[in-house]
This record gives C-alpha cells, structure tokens and sequence, in this order.
C-alpha cells in the first residue's frame, strides 16, 4: 500500500518544512518538496497542515483486563489515535496486577488482538500493588516497557531500594508515583486557599514531595534510572533540578492540567478530581518553568478514565482521575503555543521526541523509519464536547473550553487509524 501526504509543514531534524511525505508498505519512504503521485497512490491533500512524528503517551490508564466498564483497550487507544497519539505506555493497576509472565500475558493478548496503536505495558513494582513483595521482575523485563506502581507509589524505602538495585541489573527504568499516603490524609483537593474557604480536607504539597526527595536519595545510593509521574509542587520541581544537576539519571513528566489549571479554577465537580490534585498558582508557574530550562522533560496525560457513577460525586466522593488522550495536544497548543508561553517544536519535544529518548520508543520522522504519523490542522477552532470522545470515560475539566488544533490523521505502519470525517484524499489515477 502506498501513501502520500502532500502540502504540509512536516516536523523533519526538529524544525517545520513544506515537504510532501511518501509512505510505502509501512515505511516513510521519502520525505522531500513536491513529489509526484503515482497510479494508485492513496493520495491525502493536507495544505497547511501539519505532521508530526506520532505522539506518545508514558503514563495512561486502560483498565483492561479488570476494569473494561471504565475503558477497554480498544476503547483507550481509539482514543488515543483520535487524539494524536500512536504509543501510549499503560500504567499496571488492573486485574490482575501484571506482577508475573502469565497475568502479564492476559494483558498482553487484549493488547494483540484490540489495539489500532502502540500499547507498551508496565510491570508493577510489587505483587498485587499491594507493596508486600517485589514482582517477578527478571520473568517481566523483556516484555514490559518499564516497573511501576502507579496508583498507589512504594511506601517502604527498603523496598524501593531493592527495586531500583533489581531495575538496574536488569537495564530497566523505575517510574515512581511519589506519594506519602499518611500525609494526604484524606485529602480531596490541594491544601490551599479553595480547601481552606470550601472547609475541605486539604492534601499538602509535602504529600509529594517528600517522597521525590526520598526516591532522589535511593537513586543517588543505586543508580538506577528513576522518572517521576505527574510532578504537581514547586518543591518537587526544585528537588529534580538539583538532582539532573548532580548527574543523577531522573526524569520527570507532568500533566496538562497541571500546566494550565491551579486550585483556583476548581469547581465542586468530579471532573475537577485527580491524584495528585490541582495546586496553587505557585506551583503552577514552577513547573512552566521547569519546562524551559528542561527540568520537566515531558507532558503525559495520566488519562484515568471512570464511569460516570464513578465521578458523580462532586470533590468530596467522587473517584480521582480524568480522561485526557483527546484533549491533550489542543489544550496545549491553546494555551501554551498560541499564547506564546512556548514554541510549537518545544510541544511536540515535550510530546513526542523526548518520551521516545527516554522509553526507548524508536519513532522519529524519517526515512526508513516506520510510518507512525499524525496529523493535525492547526487553525481548526472547536468546542471541546465529551460526548465526541472515543474513550468510555468522559470526565474532562476542558468540557466546553475552546480550543485549536484538530488532529485530521493517524497513521500506524502506515495504516490510518483515525481519520476525520471529510479529510481531502483520493486515489490517484
């Protein structure tokens, strides 16, 4: 099968050309200005478009096997290619926990036989999550992309200790749900000024970081590659920055509505609830500034979906988690690229290049290289609507936010995997 997307501005060595991009049998086979259509070529006329590597996601959350009421492989990663995305990395807390090679493998056939993307599964850190024992680690490390406990972090620092020893002999990256759990106490939002006037239970920022800043000395003692999930505190921000200053091999990622939402945007609604919680303006411009200087080296969506029942509840009851894989990239284009906060090519390093450094995802756009490719329409304006997501869930605080950025194409291998309704192609005579 031969395709060829024409008239684009096309991320290519890190910076946007108007190239034409040829696709043959799964393969960019080339990339360069003006090339003619053959018989038979699947034309698509993308003018002033624009095509990026595919986007990859470290951090979601697809329920199944366990959870499929929430979301289903197909559900999440039909999802996941509606919103830009062609890997996405998911997060181990299911039923069964992939904690050894046969409950990994129940996963993993759901993954072969659903998914229209990329999915790469963690293995959890310890047996169940439940942080009595450590997983069977050596049996998991070639299938799984990473160890993770994420949803409820590793409470004892002997036995982080001994999995980051494990993670290291074995090559493999330990990504850390840094939470102090006594220290949420109950906690539905941030401890600041909305807990504070609403008479909520507050969860403080040294929920957080203080176990960063244990995690930080663990690595410094084993050496073992370490990222942190959903950094949220200026503190933790700060810890990771001393820490790449000393050498240490950390990264981190935070989510969207941490770089656009604080506590002062909250509304007593569940799609206002996630762990860690939104926190306060402060914290907010820390971790801006963490992505200029490099500090925070990604943006992951921690997509968590829920039923509705699940997130009818208001602040107070209602489970944590939203669904982010269909809003991501508009959210962030809006509020972060056109109101010139950074540079769309930085986005797409936070989105795409960076994620495939650390994770070892080998997707760039290039020659020879798989055709992992999608496309968006910059200048398309729209309300963001839960009711058009292909996710199960649809618990979003971006409900009803207008926003630009339209993913038009997502091609796996070459392979559309969402297309959008009306997008210019034809068949070439």
């Amino acid at each position: 099968m031969k395709s060829l997307i024409r008239n684009a501005e096309v991320f290519f060595d890190g910076i946007f050309v108007r190239k034409d991009v040829l696709i043959e049998d799964g393969i960019i086979a080339d990339i360069k200005s003006d090339i003619p259509p053959v018989s038979g070529v699947l034309v698509f006329d993308m003018n002033n478009c624009f095509v990026f590597p595919g986007l990859i996601d470290v951090h979601v959350h697809l329920r199944e096997p366990g959870f499929f009421y929430k979301e289903t492989i197909k559900s999440g990663s039909l999802a996941a290619a509606h919103g830009g995305f062609t890997t996405v990395c998911a997060m181990p807390n299911l039923n069964p926990v992939p904690d050894s090679l046969e409950n990994l493998n129940a996963e993993l056939e759901i993954i072969n036989r659903d998914a229209v993307i990329h999915v790469l599964p963690y293995g959890s850190i310890t047996v169940g999550e439940k942080q009595q024992e450590l997983s069977d680690m050596e049996a998991l490390t070639s299938h799984v992309v990473a160890f993770s406990d994420d949803g409820v972090g590793v409470e004892s620092a002997d036995m982080m200790e001994e999995a980051m020893n494990r993670a290291k002999k074995l090559g493999k990256m330990i990504v850390a749900h840094c939470e102090v759990k006594e220290l949420v106490n109950g906690g539905c939002v941030h401890d600041g000024e909305y807990a504070k006037t609403h008479g909520l239970r507050g969860n403080p920022s040294d929920s957080e970081w203080r176990e960063v800043e244990r995690d930080l000395e663990l690595v410094r003692k084993t050496g073992c590659d370490f990222h942190v999930c959903h950094v949220s505190t200026k503190e933790s921000v700060e810890l990771i920055r001393k820490a790449k200053a000393e050498g240490l091999p950390v990264t981190c990622e935070t989510a969207p509505h941490y770089l656009v939402l604080c506590d002062k945007n909250l509304q007593d609604e569940g799609r206002f609830k996630m762990n860690p919680p939104l926190r306060g303006q402060e914290d907010r411009d820390a971790l801006i500034a963490g992505i200029f200087d490099g500090t925070i080296d990604m943006i992951a969506t921690d997509h968590a979906p829920h039923s509705a029942e699940e997130k009818s509840g208001g602040l107070v009851t209602s489970l944590n988690g939203i669904v982010g894989l269909e809003t991501a990239f508009a959210i962030l284009y809006t509020k972060l690229v056109k109101q010139g906060v950074i540079t769309l090519e930085k986005l797409i390093e936070l989105m795409q290049v960076n994620p495939a450094q650390r994770f070892g995802i080998g997707n760039c756009l290039k020659i020879s290289s798989p055709a992992d490719i999608t496309v968006f329409d910059l200048n398309a304006e729209y309300i963001i609507d839960s009711n058009s997501f292909l996710s199960k869930g649809r618990s979003t605080p971006f409900e009803r936010e207008k926003v630009f950025g339209k993913c038009l194409l997502t091609m796996v291998g070459g392979v559309p995997v969402w297309e959008e309704v009306g997008i210019n192609q034809k068949i070439e005579d």
